[in-house]
């Protein structure tokens, strides 16, 4: 009686045993199926938006988003929801994409396309020439390349400094010199653009109009004064979050009033 109950022990063990071993092996197995899935979904995005099946697309795009922020997914997306007429869907998904690739022609010339077939026309504020001229300067390029340049930058300034250093002909030790200096000068320029770069990334202040027409009140009330009224698609900046279920915004032209949170969307 005790042999069998030992044999009974022991053969539960090796069928605990051999069921473990089975499971190690079917996730080691699953494993690479698993990133080959993950690999062929954007592909599958891809050539569901090839052949014109664009829900389908928007659908593992969005799927794919929730695993973290990319500037060519969102570009892709934008471009489903044009593809459906979706305008506010579209141009709310290529602003996304152009915060996170801020120097991508492709995706500002979507985007302007986009929103030439938007209601409202906004004429902006006008400025001064240095300051649009510097506004360019930083979105030359993302955060990661001004963090990079900087990085090559500092690299080179301490090898030329070396050569100052430690060079004995004049014309090297000039070149030293001075190359270091340009070279210390572009790497905080980039940092500066790549701190800015960043600190728009982390405050959003931007958010697309995604109701058909919203009035823009004086107060955070919805008996407030009606100042104008701006349609879906419309870009506005953010300038008060304060008030429960109100926005204070601003238009690119310097108006400025109140709306309800649930008629725009953060980019």
């Amino acid at each position: 009686m005790i042999k069998y109950a030992i044999q009974h022990t022991t053969a539960a063990k090796r069928f605990v045993g051999t069921i473990a071993l089975g499971c190690c092996l079917t996730l080691m197995l699953m494993m690479p199926l698993t990133l080959q899935a993950q690999k062929v979904t954007k592909a599958d995005a891809d050539s569901a938006y090839t052949h014109e099946r664009y829900q389908q697309a928007i659908h593992i795009y969005e799927e794919l988003l929730k695993q973290g922020e990319d500037a060519d997914l969102y570009y892709n997306l934008g471009n489903a929801w044009y593809r459906t007429d979706n305008i506010t869907r579209a141009i709310l998904n290529y602003e996304r994409a152009l915060l996170l690739s801020p120097g991508d022609e492709d995706i500002r010339f979507n985007l302007q396309m986009a929103q030439s077939k938007t209601i409202d026309r906004i004429t902006p504020e006008t400025e001064m020439f240095f300051v649009t001229w510097y506004h360019s300067l930083v979105n030359l390029m993302s955060v990661d390349a001004w963090a990079w340049l900087a990085l090559v930058s500092l690299a080179l300034a301490i090898i030329l400094a070396l050569v100052y250093l430690f060079v004995d002909r004049v014309w090297m030790r000039k070149t030293g010199f001075f190359g270091a200096l340009a070279l210390l000068m572009i790497f905080f320029l980039a940092n500066l653009f790549a701190w800015q770069q960043r600190d728009k990334l982390l405050h959003r202040d931007g958010a697309i109009v995604v109701a058909p027409t919203v009035s823009v009140k004086s107060t955070p009330a919805k008996n407030g004064t009606d100042l104008f009224t701006i349609h879906e698609g419309t870009r506005v900046t953010i300038t008060d979050n304060t008030m429960k279920g109100w926005r204070e915004i601003r238009l690119a032209d310097g108006k400025r009033g109140w709306i309800a949170v649930e008629t725009i969307e953060i980019i």
